[in-house]
Parts: structure tokens; C-alpha cells; sequence
């Protein structure tokens, strides 16, 4: 058996009004073939924000989509920045590089908080309470984590990121789940 592929995380997707950063671990197989975050079909993370903002966003094209999100004051990256890993589960990351996390303070002066997305990026939250801000824990918006149901995890985002200024539609998270 041959060893896993050295891979390159995805750049930042951040400004200076950035108020959260949601961290991933490391991009999918299917993120890293197109460079573009949360390209796998089946990851809810451009559906649960669709849902928090009304707005399509699966639909869009992908830098619409990255517009969208820094026009509301989120930002994306993962705590890897490099790895090893055959396929795209977290459970197969080896040698894995973190990325410059305290870099966030000098790039994103109006940080508010850390949202973890998933397990894997969470294990790594003592490296982001050192930031000074408010760290989270998001349900995964992988498709391996399908113990959460979309409406589930698009309430516990939009508590959450409401609670850290990036505005939600307020009855995603007041209505019964069912509703979502």
C-alpha cells in the first residue's frame, strides 16, 4: 500500500470585518479537485447557510456564494493547512500541519468568535481561546454526520453565529425544528 498523498488546505476566506471564522479540519477530495470550500454535494455548509440568510446559496456560483459570506461578516478556513490523507474522512488525516491560527487577530481586527465545525476542528480549540474570543462548537456540516438533521444543524449555526453579529433570519432558530 502506497502512502497518502501530501495535500495543500484552501486559502482563508476572510477581510477585516470578519466577526466569525468557521474552521473546518481539512478540505474533502472534492474541495481540493475544484479548490473551492464545501464542494462535496452532499455537505450541508451552503445549506445551512442558505437557510440562515433566505437565500439560495447552492445554487449560486461559487464566488457569489464567498460574497455573500464576508458581506455579512463570516469567514472560512480550516485548522490544517497541510496533511496526509487517503479520501476525505477526518479519521484518515495523518502528519497533519496546523495553520498560523493566531494570524486571525492581525488579519480580522473585528473578531468575535471561533466556530469550530465538527469534532476534528474542535479537538483544536485551546489553540483558538488563545485568540482572546469567543470559541464555539458547531454541529458537523459533513456528510458523515448524519446523526443531525439539516434543520437541527441550521438552528445550533443560527444561535451561534446570531450570538457573535453575523445575522440570521431570526425563525430558523424560534420555530419548532419541523418548520425549518
Amino acid at each position: 500500500m502506497s502512502a497518502p498523498p501530501r495535500l495543500q488546505g484552501l486559502p482563508p476566506v476572510l477581510d477585516a470585518s470578519t466577526r466569525v471564522v468557521v474552521l473546518g479540519s481539512f478540505p474533502s477530495v472534492a474541495s481540493l479537485r475544484v479548490q473551492q470550500y464545501y464542494a462535496h454535494p452532499r455537505n450541508h455548509f451552503w445549506a445551512i447557510l442558505g437557510l440562515l440568510w433566505g437565500e439560495p446559496l447552492t445554487q449560486w456560483p461559487y464566488e457569489q456564494r464567498l460574497d455573500a459570506v464576508l458581506a455579512r461578516g463570516l469567514g472560512i478556513w480550516d485548522v490544517y493547512a497541510r496533511c496526509e490523507r487517503q479520501g476525505s474522512l477526518d479519521s484518515a488525516i495523518r502528519a497533519a500541519e496546523l495553520n498560523d491560527l493566531a494570524w486571525l487577530r492581525q488579519r480580522c481586527p473585528a473578531l468575535r468568535a471561533v466556530a469550530h465545525n465538527g469534532g476534528e476542528s474542535w479537538r483544536h480549540a485551546r489553540h483558538t481561546r488563545a485568540l482572546g474570543v469567543a470559541v464555539e462548537r458547531l454541529p458537523s456540516s459533513s456528510p458523515a454526520n448524519a446523526r443531525w438533521s439539516l434543520a437541527h444543524k441550521a438552528q445550533a449555526w443560527a444561535r451561534v453565529l446570531a450570538r457573535h453579529g453575523v445575522p440570521v433570519r431570526p425563525d430558523v432558530w424560534q420555530q419548532p425544528v419541523d418548520e425549518v
